[in-house]
């Protein structure tokens, strides 16, 4: 039994005792499930299993942009070099948070969760993408990259509104900020 567990289960025995004399017409199941449920739940932890994927996609378009060979454009690279040195401490942080509750850092393979991550590109649309250059590829990235920061922020706002975690929530709230920033910027490029 892990630590977290552990804390988890003797806070719940002791509001098992006090549930049982207390007469507020709750049961003791109630506050059992309470306890277990205080610190993160489900909507805490799917989040950050798909943001986490969500987020190595973002850092691997600005690996395509930052490669000399496809010619992006100064504010392209800047704003790719951006991306990666946010997420990327963003993914630790979320990496560090499940294991610290005894969770996976990777989905359940076995549910279908692209549908609930707006912004994935395929695999054939990244290697389209890396095969342009110069203006074409600035622009096919740029419109790339918008659509999947506005798949970030609609999940930011679904774990804001349902989870229950506060440093995932002020996660949540920092990656829906600043993409949203960056969605601006963006569209400021296309003009």
């Amino acid at each position: 039994m892990n630590v977290r567990k552990l804390i988890v289960s003797c806070g719940a025995a002791v509001l098992l005792l006090g549930a049982c004399g207390g007469s507020d017409g709750g049961t003791a199941t109630d506050s059992v499930q309470a306890t277990a449920s205080a610190g993160f739940d489900d909507d805490d932890v799917m989040f950050a299993q798909m943001m986490i994927p969500h987020h190595e996609q973002a850092i691997e378009l600005s690996d395509i942009a930052l490669d000399p060979t496809v010619g992006a454009s100064e504010d392209v690279r800047r704003l790719a070099t951006a991306i990666k040195a946010a997420q990327d401490p963003e993914i630790a942080e979320m990496k560090a948070l499940l294991s610290g509750w005894g969770e996976s850092t990777e989905m359940d393979p076995d549910m279908d969760h692209s549908e609930m991550m707006d912004g994935m590109l395929t695999t054939g649309e990244l290697e389209s993408l890396s095969q342009l250059r110069g203006a074409a590829f600035d622009r096919a990235w740029t419109e790339s990259m918008i659509k999947h920061h506005e798949g970030a922020v609609s999940m930011a706002q679904d774990v804001l509104a349902d989870g229950v975690n506060t440093e995932m929530r002020a996660l949540a709230t920092a990656i829906e900020s600043a993409q949203t920033g960056e969605i601006a910027e963006m569209r400021a490029l296309l003009g």
